[in-house]
């Protein structure tokens, strides 16, 4: 057996090929395309304070550094995990040192944001807003319940997705022809169906995929040319985890999901039940599916039948203790359920609804009756004033608005006259009539 090549470096695959310049960087075209934001503040040399917030593996690191380095700032690493006030308050010394003797700008780039206390954000702060700091935070989620909000005000919030199949197959490539940095002295031959499959099990995270295909690399045997072939069963080892049976692009994967998808709403559980058990079969990881049907639990089924979203957590969380094969039947119940569950979309189209009128309107002001008024100040401002107390009514039922001015008397929530939901539609109706009619008497009595 021929001799196995050092490997290039000691650092993990995945680091070693991580890109230096916006050129090398894959993926992200909506922030990185000719004439969009980030490649146009790239040209400009200038940098807000952002947060990238997007799932592993996306290349939320490799950016910062990348963005630190086109402006020429220093960059400071900053971990939410392990570091506290303490090594923030050094930072802050470093960055004024940096900009009185060299009139440099200094970024901070903050991983797992998301975990960062009140005290370190309240410690950022005023140092972000005095323009002492960037700060370019990283999270994997929402920063909207995780950031303080005027921290939040004084950052640009950019949405990086899960890489393609396009980007995750020319990252691939670039790992195994690459020579300094990749694995091109190895002479590796990938088949195109284990690429395809170290694409679909990375789901999106470019990382995730440099991990596998690094062990799929070492497990590979050399011929006697020192030559190494990459088979579908090298990746199968390489990740404990059976090829799926779909197309090597993954549109068969697309296609089941959208047959289990259309059968659950057009209400057929024997069409249901095939498609998951297809999808099982194939080996498609089923906690994957239980997330599909959470989802589906509230856009087609809704209020229709408030069980069903409860029903879908069960099963997830019930496949999640049993494990395979036994937590799998815990899916099926859930889809037998749900395909037999009376259909609504009303929640999901009144959603998409609300935050269309807010893209469009932007941040309307709460009426003032609507807002606490804790203080004499508040008190004197009108806070608070006018409201009326619904329990002291023999109804529960008060005439007042609580959209904001512009959107008043709105109707965004529509129940359908399905299961449930028939029960909610009724009981809007009964109130809106109630407070017709009250309003039809106070006129009389005026």
């Amino acid at each position: 057996m021929a001799r196995q090549p050092a490997a290039p470096h000691t650092a993990p695959l995945a680091e070693r090929l991580r890109p230096q310049t916006i050129d090398d960087f894959v993926g992200q075209k909506q922030l990185l395309g000719e004439d969009k934001l980030l490649r146009r503040l790239i040209h400009q040399r200038y940098l807000p304070s952002l947060l990238l917030w997007g799932p592993p593996g996306t290349g939320k690191t490799t950016l910062s550094r990348i963005l630190s380095r086109t402006t020429g700032a220093d960059f400071s690493f900053f971990s939410a995990v392990l570091s506290g006030v303490k090594e923030i308050r050094e930072i802050v010394v470093q960055a004024q040192t940096a900009k009185e003797e060299r009139n440099a700008a200094t970024i901070v780039f903050v991983d797992e944001i998301h975990r960062f206390n009140k005290s370190q954000q309240d410690a950022f702060l005023p140092h972000v807003e005095s323009g002492l700091l960037t700060l370019i935070g990283a999270t994997t989620e929402n920063p909207s319940f995780h950031v303080i909000a005027p921290l939040l005000s004084r950052c640009r919030v950019l949405v990086l997705e899960p890489l393609g199949p396009d980007d995750l197959q020319t990252i691939m490539q670039r790992a195994i022809t690459d020579k300094e940095q990749g694995l091109g002295s190895w002479q590796i031959a990938l088949a195109p169906e284990a690429a395809a499959h170290l694409a679909r099990i990375a789901d999106g995270d470019a990382r995730s995929l440099l991990n596998s295909l690094e062990i799929a690399a070492n497990l590979a045997e050399p011929d006697a040319a020192g030559n190494r072939r990459i088979t579908l069963a090298t990746v199968e080892e390489a990740i404990q985890r059976k090829s799926l049976r779909y197309d090597a692009d993954g549109e068969e994967h697309y296609n089941l999901i959208s047959a289990l998808h259309k059968s659950l709403r057009d209400s057929d559980p024997d069409g249901a039940l095939y498609w998951l058990c297809r999808m099982l079969a194939a080996g498609e990881e089923p906690l994957y599916v239980a997330r599909r049907l959470i989802r589906f639990a509230s856009e087609d089924i809704g209020n229709a039948d408030p069980q069903a979203l409860m029903l879908a957590l069960n099963a997830r969380n019930s496949y999640q203790t049993l494990g395979s094969p036994e937590g799998e039947l815990a899916l099926a119940q859930a889809v037998t359920y749900l395909a037999t569950a009376p259909k609504s979309n009303a929640v999901y189209a009144a959603y998409n609804t609300v935050m269309h009128d807010i893209r469009r309107t932007g941040s309307l002001p709460v009426p003032l009756h609507l807002r606490n008024a804790p203080t004499a100040l508040m008190k004197d401002l009108g806070y608070g004033q006018g409201y009326q107390y619904a329990h002291d009514d023999p109804h529960a039922l008060v005439d007042q608005h609580h959209l904001p001015a512009g959107l008043e008397g709105k109707i965004y929530y529509q129940p359908a006259n399905r299961g449930y939901e028939a029960v909610i539609r009724d009981r809007l109706g009964k109130w809106r009539q109630l407070l017709r009619d009250r309003k039809k008497l106070g006129a009389v009595t005026k």
